[in-house]
């Protein structure tokens, strides 16, 4: 019985090793999509107040 446990643990383990990688890219990738934006936005209302326009609507 203990061959039995080990072989299913052993067979399913590179899915999850998978599946954890692929979140764990997904989230790292959104994360820096924000932070991009963010930094864009900045930039972008710094660039607006030095030619003297309002600031941009969200």
């Amino acid at each position: 019985m203990d061959g039995y446990w080990a072989t299913a643990l052993w067979s399913i383990a590179p899915t999850i090793v998978i599946t954890v990688l692929f979140f764990w890219i997904l989230r790292s990738v959104l994360r820096f999509d924000r932070v991009e934006r963010r930094a864009y936005a900045k930039v972008e209302a710094e660039e607006r107040m030095k030619r003297g326009l309002p600031p941009r609507g969200e």
